[in-house]
């Protein structure tokens, strides 16, 4: 084949290849889902590394599964997909009982999701600042439910406890000490990212973040997946 043939096959390859469809992806949850608008944060870690994800939440203030699945709005967007990922999110769960509503409820709306063909993930929270001696406790609540369901672990949580190891006084509690600042929000996008792709989140600025804080975000998201135990 010429050059110009070449070309010109390129070209057209390019003119008639199917468009690749986005990753789509649900979030269910409470205001730890949309302080900062964390589904759009994901998007643009997507948009950074040349991934289409189309993001829409239903999350509402004080929110726990067992309440969004008795008020019906999120099983009914869950039937209007399609979705890729459907992210399921409540309070810390530290407690026994409340981890055993965790389970139950994430099991009962896993189970619409794989009705609707997509899959679904658990996105670890933390605690209150004033209650921290609790992320071992969230950290196990959220890995038995992501276990019991065989869903795919999202451990944003983890990856707060080894932001810090890396930097101490990374801010990563908003004013209240409960809700995620902007910067712990991102560093939740990239967990998120990374979970929801297989593809290692893009290094290099995050908005209102210095390089080298940025860096120590990715490091901390990395290392907490690394340390998950492999899925079956």
């Amino acid at each position: 084949m010429t050059v110009r043939g070449a070309v010109l096959a390129v070209a057209l390859w390019v003119a008639t290849a199917p468009p690749v469809a986005p990753v789509r992806v649900l979030f269910i949850g409470n205001s730890l889902t949309y302080s900062n608008d964390l589904p759009a944060m994901v998007a643009a870690v997507g948009r950074s590394a040349g991934t289409l994800i189309e993001c829409e939440a239903v999350a509402l203030p004080n929110f726990s599964l067992e309440d969004h699945w008795n008020q019906g709005d999120a099983r009914r967007a869950i039937g209007r997909g399609p979705w890729t990922w459907v992210v399921l999110q409540q309070g810390p769960s530290a407690l026994p009982a409340s981890r055993v509503l965790l389970i139950d409820y994430a099991k009962r709306f896993d189970r619409e999701i794989q009705r609707a063909g997509a899959r679904t993930a658990m996105y670890m929270v933390w605690p209150s600042r004033v209650r921290k001696g609790d992320f071992p406790g969230v950290s196990r609540s959220y890995a038995a439910a992501a276990t019991e369901l065989r869903a795919t672990l999202l451990p944003v949580g983890d990856a707060w406890q080894e932001a810090w190891t890396i930097d101490a006084s990374l801010p990563l509690y908003g004013s209240d000490g409960l809700h995620p600042s902007p910067m712990g929000s991102w560093l939740g996008a990239l967990v998120i990212y990374r979970q929801l792709t297989g593809r290692e989140p893009p290094s290099g600025r995050i908005p209102g973040i210095s390089a080298l804080e940025a860096s120590h975000l990715q490091r901390a998201a990395l290392t907490a997946i690394g340390k998950l135990p492999a899925q079956r």
